[in-house]
């Protein structure tokens, strides 16, 4: 799952994912339907925006990490507006390479 308020960002994720290996990504701009995923959705890896259209993703984190769902965050903003909460998450710092997608997913599944 991929929660992405960007469309062109979000397109190339799903894209780049299934470059990656993964079968059946779906793209959610809305943190309402993120948040409703995080809390019912079957998947194996989440990638997060952090800031969805000015809400801050970090409750469909909580979710996700109550149900063990392994996810990483993707944002423009570099770690200083992150949660310290979720400092062991791994991080995508946008703009990225193809190699930086691989490198944190790698990490947020090995996590899992």
């Amino acid at each position: 799952m991929v929660v992405e308020d960007e469309a062109l960002v979000g397109m190339l994720l799903e894209d780049m994912l299934s470059d990656i290996g993964c079968a059946h990504v779906e793209v959610l701009s809305r943190f309402a339907d993120g948040l409703q995923a995080a809390e019912t959705g079957s998947f194996d890896l989440a990638v997060l925006d952090v800031n969805l259209d000015g809400v801050a993703s970090f409750p469909i984190a909580e979710q996700l990490i109550a149900r063990n769902i392994p996810l990483l965050f993707a944002t423009g903003y570099g770690v200083d507006g992150m949660d310290p909460r979720f400092s062991d998450i791994p991080t995508l710092q946008k703009p990225f390479f193809f190699s930086d997608l691989e490198r944190v997913v790698s990490q947020a599944l090995e996590g899992a």
